[in-house]
């Protein structure tokens, strides 16, 4: 008998291969596999020509060009109710040469000025992606973004000065967030740009609820 709940996730991976794109999301097929999802993997944007029946799309693509018309297909499959989540610079460090793409995820990284650091991201909302978590530290980037306003934030980090730019000082950043797209949800964690990121259970725990909850 054929399973019909089964639902369908689609990975696309690639890009620059400083966030090791292919091993990251290793790490979360096998959880969503335990969820019930017949899992296919990709290196193309041009995947995105045909995104009928997927209803998520995991996104690990830092930087790179992707045609327009990929990226215009992705935007109308998230319009129909295709969820679209990712990590990092694989979901908001993708196609900097696209506007429109940002408007979907929005959020575009723009800086890390501190590098690697040590840094609390707080939650600020109630929310079931961040149900039972307060806080939590990481060891890594930290990003500094420009965020679209409409963007549910579930999560931030504060800067400290830094001697290049001490106007930053305090600046209180987006690190998760959730938004819609027409029938479709996004989700967006800044943090993942080194694979020991993802053993903070927090982490884990936020990225694997947030794909759950992206989906359609």
């Amino acid at each position: 008998m054929v399973d019909v709940t089964t639902r369908r996730a689609l990975v696309v991976r690639g890009g620059w291969d400083g966030h090791v794109p292919v091993e990251a999301t290793e790490l979360f097929i096998p959880f969503l596999k335990e969820n019930g999802y017949d899992v296919t993997t990709s290196d193309s944007t041009e995947s995105y020509l045909d995104l009928d029946g997927v209803d998520l799309v995991l996104q690990c693509v830092t930087m790179s060009k992707a045609d327009p018309e990929h990226l215009k297909s992705l935007e109308q499959a998230i319009r129909g109710g295709t969820g679209f989540a990712g990590w990092h610079g694989g979901i908001v460090d993708s196609f900097r040469d696209n506007a429109d793409y940002s408007f979907v995820t929005g959020g575009q990284f723009v800086s890390h000025p501190h590098n690697f650091i040590d840094y609390r991201v707080d939650v600020v909302a109630d929310h079931p992606i961040v149900e039972g978590i307060t806080h939590f530290d990481v060891h890594t980037e930290q990003y500094y973004i420009h965020a679209d306003p409409t963007n549910n934030v579930l999560a931030t980090t504060k800067f400290d000065t830094h001697p290049d730019f001490p106007w930053i000082e305090g600046a209180l950043m987006p690190v998760v967030w959730t938004r819609t797209w027409g029938e479709g949800r996004v989700f967006v964690c800044t943090v993942g740009h080194k694979l020991d990121d993802f053993d903070v259970p927090e982490v884990r725990t936020i990225i694997e609820r947030g794909l759950l909850w992206a989906s359609k």
